[in-house]
């Protein structure tokens, strides 16, 4: 017997030698080398397991050598499973390969790799929690044949067999175990609780770094386990266990970090959802901003009215319209100075429009920035926040509704890009971005819904199709996302045309209108094809003036049909003035070429007015006043003498009455209409 042993202990050697230079050190093996290896392993999470089973036996029997930390209640009583997976058979299997490894940290690397290839339809906890059972299966065994009184005869019978007697756990064998089972364990199990409920990564970031780490510490707690059945059983090692759970422990470290970050990013997540539950069940507006801008804290957001604090806080907007302006703060002054000027409209009469007061709209900046810290961010709001007349949230922490704000009124946080959304009193949302409308329409758009901005697209839609039939190179897609302003004009002195469009091109380059976002386009209606041209004022003239209007709408077309048509009669030219498809302006040639010769008198006003059409409406109304003053009392004494067109009659006509009708006059009926 001794022979054979001692043959086998020689042949053993000689294999042992062999496969060291054939095998990896995985002491020696980078992270990277592991990682790939463990996860060639893997395929899917498919194959049944009992892991809440295995989770408790497995922890009641490592425990029983760590000084009865165990990680669950061992007095509760464990339910006895008559169909277990994996069956015994698989777990006796795997134990006794651990048990018949070398004592290598080659041999123990080979050993590992086999049992990933072997689990590889389960789960990555599931694959540790069955290593860890088979383990148990001789290690637990052990510790209760030691237990046994002596006058248990069957009992002794096996301690014999198993050499009770002369065996015993070596501390650092306890101490790998009690880390496992303290620290592993639960570490992985935490993971895998949350893996399973299929967070979004884009959200939970974290989990997806922890699910990096975790082929890793499964692979090092497997063969930490393979090292410790080698120990147990009295192999000779060429290693220390210290040196495994050494790497063990780097790695359930890093998880222990992700894991804490996901778990402040899951708190963020259901929080999230249930902000985004409780905004279908809320009463008002105020409890709709409150799931925005109130957290779990005692900090209570401030609010402010310019520069005033708003004792009330969100209370004010109690039965109000909100339009809740949300955006970072670059590049924002454009949507502040027309949020200026909505806010001065509507103070101004009439009060009520299309059924709404307009004393009832507030305007709320919710100001979202990731970290305000960075970059002096707090005193770069507060001098945004000077050139403010309405209200504007003052919170300079994450806030708390952020993602309420990203899912009902879709702000991207990634593209920065800010939105208007308008609230009603019962906190439902009108309009989710109510932003392009009120750019392009402004205070004509009120109250922002989007069937408002539908009303104003057919209040124009039917002359930009006379100008596009009348001239396909005017390009007016896309016009609506920023200032856009597109003059649009034509007439039949050329001397007038040629300077007017010289004008405009020293508006278009001027420094002024440079230091603006704004784009300025200019347009001679037919320059390329003047044969078009009449066809636009036949469509014009086609549409016959009607004795009584139909509707608000159809009450604004007549209206703009005759101006064109007394527009069509300037013997100078005409100027249509847009701002994306919102027309502001139908004007005569004489003013407009005086109005936009003269920018450098009124271009200051275009920050006063914060706004570049409001600015050159104002200013070619004083030049069209200063032009009726010359028609003012006009005398003639010329009075033609006409027959009777009647030719059985040949009489000359008795003059009863003389009128003059100029296109310059400021009144009602006057041809020069501005639009706004």
């Amino acid at each position: 017997m001794s022979g054979l042993t001692s043959a086998a202990s020689v042949q053993q050697s000689a294999t042992s030698a062999q496969q060291k230079t054939q095998l990896p050190n995985p002491l020696l093996l980078s992270d990277s080398e592991i990682l790939n290896k463990a996860y060639l392993t893997h395929l899917k999470d498919d194959q049944e397991c009992d892991i809440k089973t295995l989770y408790d036996l497995v922890s009641i029997v490592l425990s029983a050598s760590t000084l009865g930390t165990a990680i669950v209640n061992t007095q509760s009583q464990i339910t006895t499973v008559t169909s277990f997976k994996p069956e015994f058979h698989e777990l006796k299997l795997i134990s006794s390969q651990m048990i018949t490894t070398r004592g290598t940290a080659h041999c123990t690397h080979q050993t590992t790799l086999w049992i990933l290839q072997g689990l590889r339809g389960f789960s990555w906890d599931a694959k540790t929690l069955i290593t860890l059972a088979a383990f148990s299966l001789e290690y637990g065994e052990f510790l209760h044949l030691l237990r046994l009184p002596a006058s248990d005869m069957l009992g002794n019978s096996l301690k014999q067999l198993n050499q009770i007697q002369t065996r015993k756990v070596p501390s650092d064998i306890v101490e790998l175990l009690a880390f496992i089972v303290q620290q592993v364990i639960p570490t992985i199990r935490k993971w895998a609780l949350w893996y399973g409920n299929d967070y979004d990564t884009e959200k939970v970031y974290s989990l997806l770094l922890a699910t990096q780490e975790i082929p890793l510490v499964v692979y090092w707690t497997i063969a930490a386990t393979v090292a410790c059945s080698g120990k147990f059983v009295g192999n000779t090692l060429e290693y220390e266990l210290s040196e495994f759970q050494l790497k063990l422990s780097n790695f359930v470290g890093k998880l222990k970090y992700h894991l804490e970050s996901c778990q402040n990013q899951i708190g963020k997540v259901d929080d999230n959802e249930k902000r985004i539950k409780d905004s279908e069940r809320v009463k008002d507006v105020v409890g709709f901003l409150k799931l925005l801008i109130h957290g779990k804290g005692s900090q209570t957001p401030r609010i402010c009215e310019g520069n005033t604090l708003v004792k009330t806080g969100v209370e004010i907007f109690k039965q109000k319209y909100v339009l809740l302006f949300i955006s970072n703060l670059e590049s924002v002054r454009d949507e502040i100075y027309l949020l200026n000027s909505i806010y001065k409209r509507l103070q101004e009469n009439p009060k009520v429009v299309k059924g709404f007061n307009k004393e009832d709209f507030k305007i709320l900046w919710v100001p979202v920035v990731d970290d305000w810290n960075y970059d002096n961010r707090e005193n770069k709001f507060m001098e945004l926040r000077k050139e403010i007349k309405w209200y504007v949230l003052d919170y300079f922490s994450e806030l708390p509704g952020i993602g309420l704000i990203q899912e009902k009124l879709k702000y991207d946080i990634e593209k920065k890009d800010p939105v208007i959304s308008l609230i009603n009193p019962q906190g439902d949302i009108m309009n989710e971005n109510a932003k392009p409308i009120i750019f392009q329409w402004g205070i004509e758009a009120f109250p922002f819904r989007k069937e408002d901005a539908e009303d104003l697209i057919k209040k124009w839609l039917w002359l930009w199709k006379l100008i596009e039939k009348a001239d396909p190179n005017i390009i007016t897609e896309d016009i609506t996302t920023r200032d856009h302003y597109f003059f649009i004009y034509g007439g039949n002195d050329i001397k007038w045309i040629q300077n007017f469009s010289t004008a405009m091109e020293k508006i278009k380059k001027h420094e002024y209108i440079n230091d603006f976002d704004l784009t300025i386009h200019r347009h001679q209606l037919g320059k390329d094809n003047p044969d078009k041209v009449p066809y636009f004022w036949i469509g014009i003239d086609g549409k016959k003036p009607k004795k009584q209007c139909q509707g608000a709408i159809d009450c604004e077309i007549q209206k703009a049909l005759e101006s064109l048509q007394c527009l069509k009669k300037d013997p100078f030219g005409w100027v249509l003035l847009s701002k994306g498809h919102n027309i502001k302006l139908l004007g005569h040639g004489e003013p407009m070429l005086q109005t936009v010769v003269d920018f450098n008198k009124w271009k200051e006003n275009v920050v006063e007015k914060e706004s570049f059409d409001v600015a050159l409406i104002e200013y070619y109304n004083s030049v069209v006043k200063a032009i009726s003053a010359r028609c003012d009392n006009y005398i003639s004494d010329v009075v033609a003498t006409i027959a009777c067109p009647n030719p059985t009659c040949g009489r000359v006509m008795e003059v009863t009455s003389v009128n003059y009708s100029c296109c310059h006059r400021d009144n009602p009926n006057s041809c020069s209409i501005t639009l706004i």
